[in-house]
């Protein structure tokens, strides 16, 4: 078959003129060869129970390890399918190959780059959008985009830290009018209320959208890039790029940035074999469409409670889904350089990050069989289940292993049971047949990720060397070896609960290094999985130590939950293991000039007098109420509401009281909200502070105050005036 040219004409491409028969042929397939694989292994394990005959445990076994099994053969196959399509130069229906890589045009489509947050860290949110900007402006195509911060920030003190972040970016970029910050007073429906809600109030203003996360980092090329990519294919109304993992300062951020730098490429080129205009929405790092977004990609209530009812959680599959019945095509783009993201930075963040997205996914099961969907995007939906879903049914297999292995003690296990339809080879040789398969497909896109990456020997020497790939991967697979079991025991903890209706309480996150409290973390995160642990090594051993020793990197993982916990989320463990060159990807060795930018910001120390420690866990509140400037533009923000009821505003007048009287931690987070958002509050407490003698006031006020004057002087207020 004859190479494909990456520089083939654009016009040699149509993705509105696809044939549907070539998809379906793709598709059949991939479904082909995963069923290739999984009827050897099937007939291996089926076989080995008949050994020593069928029961209701063994065929139980059975069915989860059809389930388990299929899944690694799709991702086996998929990344086979990437690396011979990258082999041939790539995939001849590629979005990316409907423009010219080379076209540097200035692009005319009015576009809204938004970045929802909520309760984010303020400065890393406000640098990351100042270096998009900077590089947009570079690229030379500011005059029509245009920056949203969307706000659902439910931390009064982030809220006004926000504000006055935003105020000093658009004044240190002269954006007026170029970038906009908005706050919604309810956050209904998370993120996807957010981008519902911008849409609803500007959304006509915008041909498109690119949508980021807080962490999102893109630059002006690649946003241009996108652009093109939608104005060359009008019928295309979302098309997800890939985002490069950047910025992990931990061995476990570390691991995962390797990892999708190193196999992303195959498995994404696999991805969009069977995908083409069917692919997935994964929330941001996206272009949208935004006319056929609104009009057909408004999500429903699901009837019911939780965990399957109400409002859906994990929106992005399901706009995808939409816009696909709508008519409108879905794309995946494999290869858009300058389109970064970071990732979780321990072990604890991952699970969080994790619980959030998994009863999304559950609420899935009921849009499955919803009317008008597109098979594929059913095909989505099955899978997002099963991303979390594996691991229960993971550990079912192992205690249905466990209990199998239990009922078999001092039982000898008879060659064909006294059935013809027996395999002709010994129980040990079927054994360790099925497990050497299986590791074989569990290595086999690794083993293939390092073939592809000989083909470019410029990537080998951004990666550090041959070295420090090979000591990479070795390394990589331990880590994910130990982990996969303490994520499993997460994600069955919280399958199970969320079954139940329950929620999951955490501590507050982890930021930065080592110390007692990461270690306290650490344990109140795995102490009962290390008990679990040691209880399952008890057990495992009693039943066969042969079970035990096979079991054993599941136990090691287990039982090393709280050490390993703590050091793969160290970043001080971290820096040292990036010195050495382990875990080196193209974006540290050669990084790109807006990563360059961004990791220059985040290094300058933050502008302005520190606040006193005693005032800094209300920042916020001190600069929305005694600084002029922020003041002023905080109420200005606010939106302007009828007379409120009596009872509204005796209320109002309470807290007020309280917060001049006893200081901001008199009042919770729901009294400090409702004060912020109140106009009249804010404009009298500005007046009362300056103005009340120092007698009258708390003595939190009375500290600020003397913060203030040492950097700033005190506004001309009336009270001042009068003097």
């Amino acid at each position: 078959m004859r190479p494909v040219d990456p520089a083939m004409n654009v016009r040699d491409f149509n993705p509105t003129r696809i044939d549907p028969q070539l998809a379906t042929r793709r598709r059949t397939q991939v479904a082909g060869l995963v069923l290739l694989l999984v009827a050897p292994a099937t007939a291996l394990m089926a076989d080995l129970h008949w050994h020593t005959g069928f029961d209701l445990w063994k065929v139980a076994h059975l069915a989860l390890f059809v389930v388990l099994f299929a899944l690694i053969a799709f991702g086996a196959v998929q990344a086979s399918i990437g690396f011979w399509l990258r082999r041939r130069g790539g995939d001849e229906f590629d979005i990316g190959r409907t423009i010219d890589p080379e076209d540097r045009s200035t692009i005319y489509a009015t576009t809204a780059v938004v970045m929802p947050i909520c309760n984010e860290d303020v400065r890393r949110v406000f640098e990351g959008l100042r270096t998009i900007y900077g590089s947009v402006e570079a690229n030379g195509q500011l005059a029509n985009c245009e920056f949203f911060i969307l706000s659902d920030s439910t931390d009064p003190n982030r809220w006004v830290e926000e504000e006055a972040a935003w105020l000093s970016l658009v004044q240190k970029l002269d954006a007026h009018g170029r970038i906009f910050y908005r706050k919604r007073r309810v956050g209904i429906n998370k993120k996807a209320g957010n981008i519902a809600d911008f849409c609803r109030r500007w959304g006509s203003r915008y041909r498109y959208m690119v949508v980021l996360d807080a962490d999102s980092i893109m630059s002006g090329e690649a946003i241009a890039r996108l652009v093109r990519l939608m104005e060359r294919n009008p019928r295309v109304g979302l098309i997800q790029a890939v985002p490069a993992l950047v910025n992990g300062a931990t061995i476990l951020g570390r691991v995962q940035q390797f990892a999708s730098r190193l196999y992303g490429g195959i498995f994404s080129t696999g991805l969009n074999y069977w995908q083409l205009g069917e692919a997935n929405y994964w929330g941001h790092n996206a272009i949208i469409r935004v006319a056929p977004f609104i009009r057909h990609c408004s999500l429903p209530e699901l009837p019911g409670g939780g965990p399957f009812g109400g409002r859906i959680l994990s929106h992005d599959y399901v706009e995808a889904a939409l816009m696909r019945r709508a008519g409108w095509q879905v794309w995946l783009a494999t290869d858009v350089p300058g389109n970064f993201e970071e990732c979780p930075a321990n072990l604890v963040d991952f699970a969080k990050r994790d619980r959030r997205w998994l009863q999304g996914n559950l609420q899935h099961t009921r849009l499955i069989v919803a009317g008008g969907m597109h098979m594929v995007n059913r095909m989505h939906f099955l899978l997002g289940i099963l991303s979390y879903v594996a691991s229960p049914l993971w550990f079912a297999f192992l205690m249905l292993s466990c209990v199998i292995a239990y009922r078999e003690v001092g039982a000898a296990a008879t060659s064909g049971a006294g059935s013809t339809h027996a395999l002709p080879w010994s129980l040990g040789a079927q054994s360790v047949g099925l497990f050497v398969g299986t590791l074989v497909l569990l290595f086999l896109p690794k083993a293939l990720a390092l073939l592809d990456l000989r083909t470019r020997p410029g990537d080998v020497v951004k990666f550090g060397g041959w070295r420090n790939v090979v000591s990479g991967v070795v390394a990589e697979t331990v880590t994910f070896t130990l982990i996969a079991p303490v994520l499993m025991l997460f994600h069955t903890k919280f399958v199970i609960l969320t079954l139940c209706r329950q929620t999951v309480s955490w501590g507050a996150q982890r930021r930065g290094g080592a110390g007692a409290s990461a270690w306290r973390e650490a344990v109140e995160a795995h102490a009962g999985q290390t008990l679990f642990g040691i209880v399952l090594a008890i057990v495992v051993v009693q039943i066969s130590p042969a079970l035990a020793w096979w079991m054993s990197p599941l136990l090691a993982g287990i039982l090393l939950s709280i050490p390993l916990s703590y050091v793969t989320g160290d970043e001080e463990i971290g820096e040292a293991v990036r010195r050495r060159g382990i875990f080196t990807t193209p974006e540290e060795s050669a990084p790109p000039v807006v990563l360059l930018r961004m990791a220059s910001a985040m290094k300058e120390p933050p502008a302005g007098q520190p606040v006193m420690p005693e005032l800094a866990d209300n920042a916020g509140v001190l600069q929305a109420v005694l600084d002029p400037y922020v003041n002023a533009a905080h109420v200005s923000l606010l939106r302007a509401k009828a007379e409120a009821p009596p009872a509204t505003e005796v209320r109002l007048a309470e807290l007020r009281q309280r917060l001049v009287m006893e200081g901001p931690e008199a009042l919770d987070r729901r009294e400090l909200l409702a004060v912020l958002g109140d106009v009249g509050s804010m404009v009298a407490l500005h007046e009362e502070i300056w103005s009340a003698p120092a007698a009258h006031l708390a003595p939190w006020w009375q500290r600020a105050l003397q913060y203030y004057q040492l950097v700033a002087p005190p506004p001309q207020t009336a009270f001042t005036r009068a003097a």
